[in-house]
């Protein structure tokens, strides 16, 4: 009877469902004191209300697009629709028609973006290096950057030929010069006296960048990586336009030729999924890199 007793006086006290205490063991998790476990329940709960919002609001456009097609105020061949497109897509993939496109390109993308980010990176501790280079090289650099790189696409094919050579030349094109110019800005912005106070305890310029120019401009440089996604995807697709005769790039070139729109449609859809995943790659990585450094 006693047994009863506390039972029913351990229910009125917790008075929350099992359900009730994993969610709040979830917002609260990593905790280290009951302030900081409400600051996290707070930030998790609006994190989550975001996560909801954006998945609603992508929910609204695209039912306004399906319904504004559906009663002809959009003209359905020029937009298409969202019911067609998504059974285009299912339906090419069942087939297996996409999955060379899909691996072409993002091989090229990963390529593209490795060798733009590690040669615009070189390139720039180059010229950190060599003072009277980098003054030489400034005013290319700022026209080399200003100039619209897909001007210069047939002059990479005819280089490097119509193959997979030209496309990745051209994702290189794109993102080296921002790449070099973003990172060289990083060292030249280190703290000079930390420099000199270096110099005064007899340090060489290859310790100087080991020791403090490198670790400083170590965040700006993981940060490029991400803008490098979106110019390695923006190069390859372009590549992709001029040469390709497989790829997403192909593909929405191919849909614009034949005037069907759905494949257009389908083809934007694979690359927003791609470079929205190769980025959140990066993003994990980026973490994970300056979290081990700190």
């Amino acid at each position: 009877m006693r047994m009863k007793t506390n039972q029913s006086k351990n229910n009125i006290q917790n008075p929350l469902p099992q359900g009730g205490n994993i969610i709040k063991r979830y917002l609260t998790r990593d905790a280290k004191s009951p302030a900081h476990a409400e600051y996290l329940k707070r930030e998790r709960i609006q994190q989550l209300w975001v996560r909801f919002t954006q998945v609603a609001l992508l929910i609204f456009l695209l039912a306004l697009w399906e319904i504004l097609t559906h009663y002809r105020i959009l003209d359905p061949l020029l937009f298409s629709q969202p019911s067609k497109i998504w059974s285009m897509f299912i339906s090419m993939l069942l087939k297996g028609e996409l999955h060379n496109h899909i691996i072409a390109t993002v091989l090229e993308t990963i390529v593209g973006f490795i060798l733009g980010t590690v040669s615009g990176t070189l390139i720039a501790i180059v010229i950190w290096w060599f003072p009277f280079l980098s003054r030489v090289l400034d005013p290319y650099l700022v026209v080399l950057n200003g100039m619209p790189k897909v001007a210069l696409g047939p002059m990479f094919i005819v280089a490097f030929g119509g193959g997979y050579g030209g496309i990745i030349a051209m994702a290189i094109a794109i993102s080296i010069i921002i790449t070099t110019i973003v990172v060289y800005g990083s060292f030249r912005e280190v703290d000079k006296n930390l420099i000199k106070l270096a110099k005064t305890f007899g340090a060489n310029k290859r310790q100087i960048f080991q020791k403090i120019i490198l670790p400083a401009s170590f965040p700006t440089i993981v940060s490029t990586l991400k803008v490098n996604v979106g110019l390695a995807w923006v190069g390859v697709i372009v590549g992709e336009f001029l040469v390709s005769k497989q790829g997403l790039g192909y593909l929405i070139i191919y849909g614009f030729q034949v005037f069907n729109l759905t494949l257009v449609f389908v083809s934007l859809f694979i690359v927003a999924i791609c470079a929205s995943v190769m980025y959140q790659g990066v993003a994990i990585l980026e973490n994970r890199i300056l979290r081990n450094r700190g």
